[in-house]
């Protein structure tokens, strides 16, 4: 009876097997997948955005510099020795205040000088003159002769001249005088100094004693290319762009850090001549700079208004790819919820999406999701940008169906 003990085991062991294959459960799946014809494409479910057209204002940020408002590069009039520096380094300064003294001594001998020649001149004018006048009455009477009236009038009108002469002496001594006051000719900040007390300056000098600039306002020039010049007119004379009047001239600012400038700006004008050596013409924009945020020379990016589309097409950037040639094309929901390629044409990008100036109409539906799983001409079940999926078909295997095998 041992012996046959392992036949016995086999043999129910081979009849459970069988009766698990011919079981209920067993029975049950092969015919749901037998029910499915196998060669059947698997309708694929993708999300598609349907087109709207959107009021959109457009922009262009520009990169620039800014300039100060006034710049005044402070020089000597007259030569001499600096006496004394008057004013702090990177202070405000107003017009009219005194920057540098230069040693007055000299000028103030010449005026004095002057002023001591036409005094001479102007005492000796009254005697000249009175002499003239007797003399002509004499000359009636022949008591002179002409010879000594026309002396005597020509000493008058050198008299006169040299009085004329005597002013004019004094009234530049005067003026140099006053020259050796250098004053600020603006108001706003001035930078360092370029000389000490003590210095030797010179008339005039190609070195400046220092730079005053106004730095509220302040102005912040950008270069635009002439392309994007002829494009924006090309758009306000078809129509597409319409400007909004005075809002139109408004210029937010971005600085180097990134941050918005809590100021707008205004426009002032468009350069009307062109940089031959980089194709481009000079945007000037005005901005109040009231806490001295913005200084000369620094880079910033000027979001320059162009006007409002009220029909723009946007599409994500997700939904769009390139082909071989590296041209932009998507892929939309045709007629029979077909797949079909259609080829586009960017504009710019506004956020996310991409704004098109050609290639959709309003009411495509451009696949946003499930662009990888098909293809031009395949058909497909289209969801909305959100939605939760759909439950699997009945009869589809499930996740766990492969466990319970």
């Amino acid at each position: 009876m041992q012996l046959h003990v392992p036949t016995m085991v086999r043999t129910i062991g081979v009849a459970a097997t069988l009766a698990g294959l011919l079981g209920p459960g067993g029975c049950a799946r092969r015919p749901q997948a037998a029910a499915a014809p196998r060669g059947a494409p698997a309708v694929v479910e993708v999300v598609a955005a349907t087109i709207t057209p959107q009021k959109v204002e457009l922009t262009t940020e520009l990169p620039g510099r800014t300039h100060a408002y006034l710049v005044a590069e402070i020089r000597p009039q007259v030569n001499g020795l600096i006496q004394k520096r008057l004013f702090t380094e990177g202070a405000d300064v107003q017009a009219g205040d005194v920057l540098y003294q230069i040693d007055p001594a000299p000028f103030q001998a010449a005026l004095n000088t002057a002023e001591a020649a036409l005094n001479r001149s102007q005492a000796s004018l009254p005697s000249i003159r009175a002499r003239v006048e007797r003399y002509k009455g004499l000359l009636d009477d022949r008591a002179v002769s002409q010879q000594d009236y026309d002396d005597a009038t020509s000493a008058l009108r050198q008299a006169e001249a040299d009085i004329q002469y005597w002013k004019a002496s004094a009234e530049t001594a005067r003026i140099n005088l006053g020259y050796t006051r250098v004053t600020a000719p603006i108001s706003g900040r001035i930078g360092r100094s370029t000389v000490t007390d003590g210095a030797l300056v010179t008339a005039y000098q190609p070195v400046a004693l220092s730079t005053i600039q106004q730095l509220d306002p302040i102005y912040v020039d950008v270069p635009q290319s002439t392309v994007e010049m002829l494009q924006l007119n090309r758009r306000l004379q078809d129509g597409r762009l319409n400007q909004e009047g005075a809002n139109q001239n408004k210029v937010k600012l971005l600085l180097e850090d990134g941050t918005t400038y809590p100021h707008e700006g205004t426009l002032q004008f468009r350069e009307v001549t062109v940089d031959p050596t980089t194709g481009s013409c000079i945007l000037r924009i005005l901005f109040p700079n009231p806490e001295r945020i913005l200084l000369p020379g620094m880079f910033v990016r000027a979001v320059v208004k162009e006007g409002v589309h009220d029909q723009a097409i946007l599409v994500p950037q997700q939904a769009v790819s390139r082909d071989v040639k590296g041209n932009p094309v998507t892929l939309i929901v045709g007629a029979e919820d077909k797949v079909q390629l259609r080829p586009l044409t960017l504009d710019r990008a506004i956020g996310d999406k991409w704004l098109l100036a050609s290639g959709l109409a309003p009411g495509d539906r451009v696949i946003v999701e499930g662009m990888q799983k098909v293809r031009p001409g395949a058909a497909v079940k289209v969801t909305a940008p959100g939605a939760a999926p759909s439950a699997a078909p009945q009869g589809a295997a499930q996740p766990g169906d492969a466990q319970s095998k």
